[in-house]
């Protein structure tokens, strides 16, 4: 079993900091490198499950971000700053019992009174703004371009030889999963009437002794369930059926050239008009659940008994509705930027990305303005095991690997809750130029819409992990610019010595420090160490 070694500036005694933004030492022991850790060797507990984002790798072995140790020993009872946070990304269910208190509100706008208040071009803007309007579906922006008709637009050999591929995948597992729900359903039935229940447990399932072969043939496909961590034959099923939707959701409309799903009266590459959309930011229907666990990972209500705690305290949640079931529209993406800037927002997340963008100097030039208005944005690296320095993902702050337009941007790639070689999500994007930080991002459990909770994994939520920390500086240090807290976040995360699998081919090994510009992973706990000296 392998030991942490933990190479520490010097055994200080943990102080108190005091105030509003107090820039008083904070004497603790940063933990500086991380050369080996023993890998947790017995499954996660139910609470490890669902906190693990915060736990610590040297007390715990697993890789948190060590936000508990930071409440403990740092912030305590301290008090900070209200920090706005703004979610670009689907609706949100703002009447959550674990997010109704942490939701911004627009106190110039009169809710509901049909009338632009505050004036901003916006009409009741009370929590955000939905630039879909009552849209959710819509096609991939690939196909965007192949539905067009332009075949002069440079993209359009590129897409069509990625349509034809995604095409012919997605039926191929439409006509696999119909088959694997008919035998889970068949088998099902069987043992069911065999037992004369449905509700029969493993147990009696592997106590069944028969010649029969249908019955048996029934036995193996439940044990088989059973070995890919199905409790049950019906979980399988509903899993089966989720996953069905989600493959009749990409033929039906993300790859659909003949769908059309914006519905907002707007022209998207008319970036004249910029008043569209509505005032709900509510989710339209609840499978539209991303936005909602995003929230929940940044500011889920802490210590209140109830599913999950966020990352941080004393922020309040924006809304803005931008982020479709398919692929986001640049034009909503830089207005959402720029009326999160404008109405106070000091952090925004961006949990969201797509692989072609037509107007990507749209959202550049919103980043920028983010930039030069101290607004840090932070984004998810994307879900394909892909080196973006190589690989174009949008959105981002450069050109390729290009000159960056603001340094206020960090990118996101996502953990795994164990330490060692597999420590690196397989799904994960990287890139040495590319991506700055990792941080917990699979098998989060967050914040759903009808007061319930879910675990979601992607770099979708390790963006969020990262602005909770984000907003925990900007509350407790609001004199810091939102460069300096970059760099902090930057900075003060664990170096981590070891060789991971990268993108989940375990042919390709290379060292953690080869995939990220700052070859860390993020620590909140050092962050405010480092925030304190910073400020001081």
């Amino acid at each position: 079993m392998k030991t942490i070694k933990i190479l520490s500036l010097s055994v200080l005694a943990t102080a108190l900091f005091y105030g509003c933004g107090s820039t008083s030492d904070i004497l603790s022991t940063p933990i500086e490198n991380i050369d080996s850790s023993p890998l947790k060797v017995l499954e996660l507990t139910e609470n490890e499950k669902h906190t693990w984002g915060h736990l610590d790798l040297v007390k715990d072995t697993i890789p948190g971000m060590s936000v508990e140790k930071a409440y403990n020993q740092i912030i305590k009872n301290k008090k900070g700053e209200t920090v706005i946070v703004a979610v670009i990304d689907t609706g949100i269910d703002i009447d959550h019992e674990d997010l109704n208190d942490v939701i911004w509100t627009n106190k110039e706008e009169i809710p509901n009174n049909g009338k632009d208040d505050d004036k901003n071009g916006y009409v009741d803007d009370i929590h955000g703004w939905n630039f879909l309007g009552d849209g959710y579906n819509e096609q991939l922006e690939y196909v965007r371009i192949l539905a067009s008709g332009d075949t002069s637009n440079t993209e359009y050999s590129k897409a069509q030889a990625e349509y034809d591929k995604e095409y012919q995948k997605y039926n191929g597992y439409k006509t696999n999963y119909e088959q694997i729900l008919q035998q889970i359903t068949s088998a099902d039935d069987a043992i069911t009437k065999y037992l004369g229940k449905s509700d029969y447990t493993k147990a009696e399932v592997n106590a069944i002794k028969t010649e029969d072969e249908a019955l048996t043939q029934a036995i193996q496909v439940a044990k088989y369930m059973y070995s890919n961590d199905m409790d049950s034959l019906s979980e399988a099923k509903k899993e089966i059926k989720n996953g069905l939707e989600s493959i009749n959701d990409r033929l039906n409309y993300n790859l659909n050239k003949a769908f059309k799903g914006r519905i907002n009266d707007d022209n998207p590459d008319d970036m004249s008009t910029k008043f569209y959309g509505n005032g709900n930011i509510k989710p339209v229907k609840k499978t539209e659940s991303h936005g909602t666990h995003v929230a929940g990972i940044i500011a889920a209500e802490r210590n209140n008994g109830k599913g999950a705690n966020g990352v941080a305290n004393n922020v309040k949640i924006m809304s803005l509705r931008a982020v479709p079931n398919g692929d986001e529209y640049d034009k909503d993406i830089a207005l959402a930027i720029r009326y999160a800037v404008d109405n106070g927002a000091k952090v925004i997340n961006g949990s969201f990305g797509k692989y072609y963008s037509p107007h990507s100097e749209w959202v550049r030039d919103a980043i920028t303005y983010a930039g030069k208005n101290d607004v840090l944005f932070i984004n998810a690296a994307g879900n394909e095991g892909a080196d973006i320095d190589i690989t174009n993902v949008y959105p981002n702050d450069a050109i390729g690997v290009g000159p960056e337009v603001s340094n206020t941007f960090i990118t996101v790639g996502a953990l795994e809750p164990k330490y060692g070689s597999g420590m690196i999500a397989g799904f994960s994007n990287y890139g040495k130029v590319n991506v700055d930080v990792f941080a917990p991002g699979a098998k989060i459990y967050s914040t759903t819409p009808e007061n319930e909770y879910d675990t979601k994994g992607g770099t979708s939520m390790a963006a969020p992990a990262v602005a909770g920390v984000a907003a925990l500086i900007r509350s407790y240090f609001p004199k810091l610019s939102a460069a300096q807290v970059k760099q902090i976040i930057l900075d003060s995360g664990l170096a981590i010595n070891t060789k991971v699998i990268v993108g989940g081919d375990t042919n390709d090994i290379k060292p953690f420090a080869d995939l990220i510009k700052s070859a860390k992973m993020v620590n909140a706990y050092n962050a405010l160490i480092m925030a304190a000296k910073t400020a001081n």
